[in-house]
């Protein structure tokens, strides 16, 4: 009877985990529970444009067909290492206390070469500048093998319900001037500016402002 009861039970518990793994990227939330620790338990970081590194090595559920780091890992990758950032400097809790919430608006990744399974690597971050609505964030994966920048993501995190200045002020207590964006960046906001407009005459937006 007691085996029989635990046998069920054990069943159950197998098939609620299946179901769990097959409705959620469990994996997904795990590691930014990972994350969360890790930065919490590291030093502050106060220079709001200071790089942060974070490292990370190519295993087999990174993999694509071709034996090397898909293009969509890079993304993800990315995620966890701006929420590291953020928690580092104090910007993820700023912005929770003043009620606001940071999404990502654009990104533009560039491959330069592709990352093979068991290569050690590490994401260098960086605030760029922002404006009245978003952070610029550059990204970028380079290999510890030999120090090559395999690739570079530019991230647009736009900031609803308040604005960059207003996180940088709470977390710094004065004023932050911003630096001049570079070159790259400019022609990045440039294409975004014009393809926004675009979609929006495309889809009549633009008549009905008028």
């Amino acid at each position: 009877m007691f085996f029989g009861c635990s046998r069920e039970m054990l069943l159950l518990v197998l098939g609620a985990l299946l179901l769990l793994f097959c409705t959620l990227d469990v994996w997904y939330f795990l590691r930014g529970v990972q994350v969360f620790v890790q930065a919490w338990f590291q030093p502050r970081v106060r220079d709001m444009l200071a790089e942060q590194s974070i490292d990370g090595t190519v295993l087999p559920h990174d993999l694509d067909y071709m034996g090397h780091m898909n293009n969509s890992r890079y993304l993800r990758e990315c995620d966890f290492a701006r929420f590291h950032h953020y928690m580092r400097n104090g910007l993820f809790m700023a912005s929770h206390k003043l009620g606001a919430r940071m999404v990502v608006g654009a990104s533009t990744i560039r491959y330069r070469r592709s990352l093979a399974f068991r290569e050690a690597f590490e994401i260098r971050t960086r605030i760029v500048g922002w404006d009245e609505k978003a952070f610029y964030v550059e990204q970028r994966f380079v290999s510890k093998r030999d120090g090559f920048v395999s690739a570079v993501m530019l991230c647009r995190q736009n900031v609803v319900h308040c604005s960059p200045e207003s996180i940088l002020e709470f977390v710094c207590k004065k004023k932050i001037d911003c630096p001049e964006f570079p070159e790259d960046l400019k022609h990045w906001i440039s294409f975004i500016t014009a393809s926004s407009q675009a979609l929006r005459a495309e889809s009549g937006l633009e008549e009905k402002n008028k």
